[in-house]
């Protein structure tokens, strides 16, 4: 029965990370550029004595959804959304280059521009962006950015990189939550690349489907449950019955 037990035990732990991972989904179904992650499972036959007719699920990785989120218009000369594939360049905390859809942009204090968390902005040649004090900034559709300070005409302050990720040059989440490449190289800038200013794509979640998700989880990770009990109760059955032959 202990077989039986370890099996179920398999599947429970598969779905419990099903369920985690749809939680997650849906706590950033309104975070701007978020990616949905996508789960998926493989069955390993048990190699072993008698017939392989046991399984066990293993986790198998997905990545996330590509599928692009909704674009919604603020007004906000700040924000940008990146069309298509394209993704924006920052610098994340360990100072590596990563990659993120989230354009709700800021000025910092020392006149940096950064993301909603902080992180700078790089342009199209892997450096920081800075942009004067009080001035109006616009984004062009290839990223390109220009200041206006008071009555003064636009200067040209930088260009975003901007990435298309593709079958051969792939990213994945990271840790952090933001995107890098699996090669572990930075990926050359797009110069075809295009974004919509005064926007921001919103995140690609499916709350309805992602609520679905969860309720099938839960009553999977149910019949798991019961299944490892039962096989406790059977072997506690099997246990007494030979205790009475002995």
């Amino acid at each position: 029965m202990d077989r039986m037990i370890y099996t179920a035990m398999t599947g429970a732990n598969a779905t419990a990370y099903r369920q985690q991972l749809l939680a997650n989904n849906l706590a950033n179904a309104s975070t701007p550029g978020f990616r949905a992650e996508l789960a998926t499972f493989r069955a390993v036959p048990v190699r072993g004595d008698g017939s392989s007719s046991r399984v066990f699920a293993l986790e198998a990785t997905a990545g996330h959804s590509d599928i692009a989120g909704p674009v919604n218009t603020t007004g906000r000369s700040l924000d940008v959304a990146a069309r298509g594939n394209a993704w924006f360049a920052v610098q994340g905390l360990d100072g590596t280059e990563a990659y993120t859809r989230g354009g709700a942009f800021e000025v910092s204090a020392d006149g940096a521009l950064v993301t909603s968390h902080g992180l700078p902005v790089l342009d199209d040649g892997g450096s920081p962006i800075n942009v004067p004090a009080n001035a109006q900034l616009e984004f062009g559709a290839d990223g390109t950015l220009t200041a206006r300070v008071g009555e003064q005409a636009p200067t040209r302050v930088g260009k975003l990189k901007l990435v298309t990720p593709d079958a051969e040059k792939r990213i994945e989440r990271s840790p952090d939550g933001l995107f890098r490449p699996l090669q572990g190289e930075a990926l050359d800038a797009d110069p075809n690349a295009r974004v919509q200013g005064g926007a921001l794509e919103g995140s690609n979640v499916n709350p309805i489907e992602a609520m679905v998700g969860m309720i099938a989880a839960s009553r999977q990770f149910e019949m798991q449950m019961r299944m490892m009990q039962n096989g406790e109760t059977n072997d506690k059955t099997a246990s007494q019955l030979l205790s009475m032959n002995g």
